[in-house]
């Protein structure tokens, strides 16, 4: 997800093993696929060349072994949660990573990359995976599941009732407009954005995708990097960028339900990152985090994270801790479970 770059110094923006031959996960939902940014990304990034990687410590400090995975946080990150949720299996393997394994794939893997997003000029200049790219990397799993299926209606069936996940926007709002490079107004940029987004769930549809969960941006505002930034430290949330994520979400919302009318038998669920966040950094106490302006890691200021990433709403500069999304994913899992079963 975000910030990766503007916040170089930060890590910026029990796999479940079915037999190759059955389709696992529940009656309604075969597979998990996620696409987009570091809110998903389960460990993309690990072997590219670019500054937008995570597997060192403190990174997945409370991951189960302590391991630093690749995952942009002190754990599981929200597509592990919406894999767990869905009854698929409690991490959602990364598809770049060199120990993935046909058992792996019947029941979905991780294609985003932390830092991308639908601006080519996002991700091309950080060294991270486009979002056009990994689509075309679906394509090549699409391929490498038949070989281990060996039946092409099986791999009909999982591909189109798997849930296709998709994070992208943050990094074009915070690295590509706030820097300049888009060169133009924020309500022509986000038209832009809704314009790639639309393109890229059309992609995957023409592919066999039929269920789409659809998260829009979280409170760009509220990220400590960017309240640090801004120099806006005296409030929870700087208003500009709340209201850039706000605009490209309202229109993002709008876009989708009228696709689902245009795309015969496609389901579609808006995933509101943006008033869940919120309403943790609004009122931390009522799910006990006791932090909110500060995160548990803080990089720029001290190597040393916090003792208990639990109490804290955000892990570093840029990110939701585990508990965070943990405190948002249930509500979120039963709107996807009502929607695209």
């Amino acid at each position: 997800m975000l910030l990766t770059l503007a916040l170089v110094s930060v890590c910026l923006f029990f796999v479940g093993h079915a037999h190759p031959q059955e389709i696992s996960g529940n009656a309604n939902v075969s597979a998990l696929f996620a696409f987009g940014d570091s809110i998903l990304d389960t460990g993309n990034n690990n072997n590219l060349t670019t500054l937008s990687k995570c597997n060192y410590f403190p990174y997945g400090r409370n991951f189960v072994g302590g391991k630093a995975t690749g995952r942009f946080g002190n754990g599981r990150v929200f597509s592990d949660l919406i894999a767990e949720g869905l009854s698929l299996k409690p991490l959602l393997p990364a598809y770049h990573d060199p120990n993935l394994s046909n058992n792996d794939l019947p029941t979905g893997v991780c294609f985003a990359s932390g830092g991308s997003g639908l601006d080519e000029r996002t991700a091309k200049p950080q060294g991270v995976i486009w979002v056009p790219d990994q689509v075309k990397d679906f394509k090549e799993y699409v391929t490498k599941l038949l070989g281990v299926l060996g039946n092409q209606e099986k791999t009909n069936a999982i591909i189109s009732n798997a849930v296709y996940l998709t994070s992208a926007g943050n990094n074009d709002l915070v690295f590509t407009f706030w820097t300049g490079r888009s060169q133009s107004t924020i309500s022509a940029y986000t038209d832009l954005m809704v314009t790639w987004t639309e393109n890229l769930l059309k992609s995957l549809y023409e592919m066999g995708a039929r269920k789409f969960a659809v998260l829009g941006t979280v409170p760009l505002g509220c990220l400590p990097g960017i309240r640090k930034i801004d120099g806006d430290i005296s409030k929870l949330c700087s208003v500009t960028e709340n209201q850039w994520a706000d605009t490209f979400n309202k229109k993002l919302s709008v876009m989708l339900n009228t696709l689902e009318t245009k795309l015969p038998g496609a389901k579609f669920s808006y995933v509101d990152m943006y008033n869940s966040l919120l309403g943790l950094v609004n009122n931390p106490q009522a799910s006990g985090f006791t932090e909110v302006a500060d995160a548990c890691y803080m990089p720029t200021t001290s190597p040393i994270p916090c003792p208990d990433a639990s109490r804290y709403v955000f892990w570093d500069l840029a990110h939701p801790s585990e508990k965070a999304y943990q405190t948002i994913a249930p509500k979120i899992i039963e709107e996807l479970k009502n929607k695209l079963a």
